[in-house]
C-alpha cells in the first residue's frame, strides 16, 4: 500500500530545488477521498510514523510546532465515537449531526490536528495557518503513500463538550480530523474554481 518513505534528512543538510514532474502530476490530479469510502487496512504504527514526520514539515514560522497529532483508531475511536454520539441530540440539526459521525465511525484510522497558540513575536493568525498546512500536507503524504484520506471539520470540532472528551485544552482548536483508509472507491474529479477569475496583480495607484 505504501512506498518507501525516505528518512529525515540531517540536520544542515542542503536541500536542492529541483524540478519534479512526477510531484506535479500528482498535485494536478490530488483528489481527497470521500470518508465513506475509508475503509480498512489504514496505515500501521510505522506508516502513521513516517506519515506525520511528513505532515510535520510545513512552514513553521518561529519554529514553535504550534501543532500537535492525536490518533485514533481501533477501540478508542469507538468509545470517542460512542461519547460524542451522546451530544449529537443538542446540536441544531440532531438528523444531519448524527450522519456526520459516520465519517468518523468509518475509516479505520483518524488524525485530529489540533492547533495550539504559543505566546510570543509570532501572530497568532501565523500559528493557525501553520495547523492548517499540516492538514494539507497529511492529505498529500497520504495519498502519495496510497492511502484514501479526507480532511474534515464537523460539529464535533467545535463543540466544547467534544473537545473536552477529546483532550483539547484552553486555547487549543482543532484544525482538523484527518480520515486515513483504504479507498473503496476511486474518487471523481469534481467542479475546480476558475482560478482567472479569482487572480489579480496589484499595480501602483
Amino acid at each position: 500500500m505504501t512506498g518507501s518513505v525516505p528518512p529525515a534528512p540531517a540536520f544542515g543538510e542542503t536541500l536542492p530545488i529541483e524540478t519534479s514532474t512526477e510531484v506535479l502530476a500528482f498535485l494536478a490530479r490530488r483528489r481527497s477521498a470521500s470518508a465513506m469510502t475509508l475503509t480498512a487496512p489504514g496505515p500501521d504504527d510505522a506508516q502513521l510514523a513516517d506519515l506525520l514526520r511528513l505532515a510535520a514539515r510545513v512552514p513553521d514560522h518561529g519554529k514553535l510546532s504550534p501543532w500537535r497529532f492525536v490518533i485514533l483508531r481501533g477501540p478508542a475511536k469507538e468509545v470517542f465515537a460512542e461519547k460524542i454520539t451522546a451530544l449529537a441530540g443538542d446540536q441544531a440539526n440532531p438528523v444531519k449531526a448524527n450522519a456526520a459521525l459516520r465519517k468518523l465511525t468509518r475509516p479505520p484510522v483518524c488524525v485530529a490536528v489540533i492547533s495550539r497558540y504559543i505566546p510570543g513575536e509570532i501572530p497568532e493568525w501565523e500559528q493557525r495557518q501553520s495547523a492548517s498546512a499540516v492538514c494539507m500536507q497529511t492529505l498529500l503524504a497520504a495519498a502519495a503513500m496510497g492511502w484514501g484520506a479526507n480532511w474534515i471539520t464537523d460539529w464535533y470540532s467545535y463543540d466544547p463538550r467534544a473537545l473536552q472528551i477529546l483532550g483539547v485544552a484552553e486555547g487549543e482548536k482543532v484544525a482538523g480530523f484527518l480520515y486515513l483508509g483504504t479507498s473503496s472507491e476511486q474518487p471523481q474529479e469534481r467542479v475546480r474554481p476558475d482560478v482567472a477569475a479569482i487572480t489579480s496583480e496589484w499595480t501602483p495607484g
